[in-house]
């Protein structure tokens, strides 16, 4: 049985500095990962950083290991972590096949690149140059450590942007693409057909999601005769009381549906009945909601801005278009049943058992 470690610090998005606690981790991305190499056969572990550990205690079908951060001022738990316990581990552990470390600008990937470049994949989301301290310390990284010093290990982008972008600094970056997986057990394909007259958000309430930009598309749908349609928004967030006096003063109240935080079994039947997700984001990756929403056979509409974006627009998924409005609702509509055909066509590839199994086929 082949044995992975996957190593992914940062589990969950934090905004700020002081990372939220959440009362589970089964839903995030790399949780269904490791699901995937589990039921294709392999044997893995997972490495996260303390910070992120539940509320509550867990059981798991995978070990999963917390390892202390230290030194916060310089290395921040919400973006750039440091587990110094690591090296040690990953010197003392040498029967892992694989490993599968999450980002090239990381302390833990240059660790695993350098003690076993042989079997260290580099997992690679980022298309751009953090943003951290005026993006010095990433120009750094990229031009010096990771070219000079970690170029022996293959880089796995997860995206022709992130393809696109590495390229310039590391040698061995995979022509395959390996996007983040959906347990797609817990992802049963609905009845497509038995669509509602609705559009779904599932998103964080803050700024650079810009709800407010999807809910002013979704009212002039509205006002263009289509009364009869109601848009529910999964998710909490800062902005939620400014979204909702949005919505009242568009006259919007029983259309627009603020429905909280879902666990995944709760959203499923929301998502799966909508005509499409809609995404205004103005800065995001690879988004998990749109994976799960394509798995359900839902159509996205989407900005070109989530990496996601090239396929959707390549599979015909749904729409891609920047500022997008009224008119690109009326359109998703109006083609609802092919995009729905090529997103239940497409859903296979976006297996997390697929995923898995890709990543062995690059070593």
């Amino acid at each position: 049985m082949r044995k992975v470690l996957v190593i992914n610090p940062i589990l969950y998005t934090a905004e700020h500095n002081r990372i939220p606690q959440v009362s589970s981790i089964k839903d995030t991305m790399i949780y269904t990962m490791c699901l995937g190499f589990l039921e294709a056969g392999c044997e893995v572990t997972l490495v996260a950083a303390k910070d992120y550990r539940p509320a509550k205690e867990e059981t798991y079908p995978f070990p999963v290991l917390w390892f202390g951060t230290v030194w916060h001022k310089l290395f921040q738990p919400r973006c750039f972590p440091y587990m110094p316990a690591l090296r040690r581990f990953l010197r003392e552990h040498k029967e892992y096949d694989m490993i599968v470390s999450s980002e090239v600008f990381a302390s833990w990937s240059y660790t695993a690149a350098r003690l076993y470049p042989d079997k260290t994949l580099l997992w690679h989301e980022l298309a751009a140059h953090n943003h951290m301290l005026h993006q010095l310390p990433s120009k750094f990284w990229y031009r010096f450590v990771a070219r000079l010093m970690m170029r022996s290990a293959k880089v796995v982008p997860r995206s022709e942007a992130a393809a696109s972008f590495i390229g310039q600094f590391m040698p061995r970056v995979a022509g395959t693409c390996i996007d983040h997986g959906v347990d797609l057990a817990k992802f049963p394909l609905p009845d497509v057909r038995d669509k509602a007259d609705q559009f779904v958000v599932v998103s964080q309430l803050i700024a650079r999601k810009q709800i407010e930009r999807t809910i002013e598309a979704f009212a002039g749908f509205v006002r263009q005769g289509n009364a009869g349609y109601r848009l529910c928004i999964i998710g909490q967030g800062e902005e939620e009381e400014r979204l909702k006096g949005l919505v009242g003063k568009l006259g919007l109240v029983e259309q627009v549906l603020f429905c909280g935080q879902m666990s995944h079994a709760q959203l499923m039947p929301i998502v799966a009945r909508s005509r499409a997700l809609l995404v205004s984001t103005r800065k995001d990756n690879n988004m998990v909601s749109i994976v799960e929403s394509i798995a359900l056979g839902t159509p996205v509409l989407t900005t070109s801005v989530p990496y996601n974006a090239a396929y959707i627009r390549e599979q015909e998924l749904g729409i891609v278009e920047d500022a997008w409005g009224a008119d690109a609702l009326e359109r998703i509509v109006a083609h609802n049943e092919r995009y729905v055909d090529n997103c239940v066509r497409y859903r296979e590839q976006l297996s997390n058992v697929s995923c898995a199994e890709r990543f062995f086929t690059l070593l």
